[in-house]
């Protein structure tokens, strides 16, 4: 059971109770990140009145009672499961990641609560989903038609400026989002944002280089072609990267993780097969 100012596991203190040997055992944890090593145990912000924790099963359930010396305790509980056939044991007693959970409000004045989302979980859906697809898919798909479809001159130009373009508008709707949920909920995320500020100057280049794009027959087109697609193969890795780290921040689990994955792995494969046919008929 944690105490959380902002409705989230991270930052907040925990108390955890199991049975071990026939014994009832309850520890305070602190729940400093999503790592191990940084839920502590015999750490947190929490006051027990003397001799009021204890934890007992009956009918196969598990009571865990305390008392808390505070003036004002959290509105915000979390309620969690861990799994099944594991137990903490000395001496780090470390806890593996739980197995359900929810959220919930209560009101010390009504005796209410009430379960909850994760605060702002529809800012920070968009704030991923707006960035995955504008940085990390349209900017990939947009340079596999600049590189294999210029059979279709000047079709291909237009849709590689026209997906390239879209993709940096969501990209940059994505960025504000960001900005707006980091002033929202005072996350500790600079390196995440220091990538995505990154990612969206190399933006502000390629769209600015396109202003400045040589004729073709210039004896300084080639010059310009080295810089456009260093700036863009740069784009896209760091994209990527910073796409798989905020998946990694938000807690989202393995299933957006895999998805990504999956969507990456037949776009380079897509790349590979074009590239192949590209050499194989020159």
């Amino acid at each position: 059971m944690g105490f959380s100012s902002n409705g989230r596991m991270v930052g907040s203190s925990a108390v955890v109770g199991w049975i071990s040997d026939g014994t009832g055992v309850i520890k305070q944890y602190y729940l400093g990140g999503t790592s191990p090593n940084l839920v502590k145990p015999n750490q947190g912000n929490l006051t027990f009145v003397p001799n009021s924790a204890s934890v007992v099963t009956q009918s196969n359930r598990l009571y865990l009672a305390f008392q808390l010396d505070t003036v004002q305790p959290s509105t915000r509980l979390l309620y969690s499961v861990g799994p099944s056939g594991f137990l903490p044991v000395a001496p780090d007693f470390r806890l593996t990641e739980h197995r359900d959970k929810v959220s919930t409000s209560i009101n010390y004045k009504t005796g209410q609560s009430a379960s909850q989302k994760s605060p702002h979980q529809r800012l920070r859906r968009s704030h991923g989903i707006l960035n995955m697809l504008g940085w990390g898919i349209l900017m990939i798909i947009g340079s596999i038609v600049a590189r294999y479809c210029r059979q279709w001159d000047p079709l291909w130009f237009y849709i590689h400026i026209g997906i390239q373009s879209f993709g940096f508008f969501l990209g940059v709707i994505g960025i504000l989002c960001g900005f707006l949920l980091e002033n929202r909920i005072d996350a500790k995320v600079s390196t995440h944002k220091g990538i995505g500020i990154f990612i969206f100057v190399l933006g502000c280049l390629q769209a600015m280089a396109l202003l400045a794009r040589p004729n073709i027959e210039s004896k300084h087109r080639k010059y310009w072609n080295w810089y456009h697609y260093g700036v863009g193969r740069t784009l896209i890795v760091f994209a990527i990267v910073n796409v798989f780290y905020g998946i990694h921040l938000g807690n989202e689990g393995t299933g957006w993780t895999a998805g990504y994955a999956v969507v990456l792995g037949i776009l380079f494969l897509t790349s590979a097969v074009l590239e192949y046919r590209i050499r194989a008929s020159s």
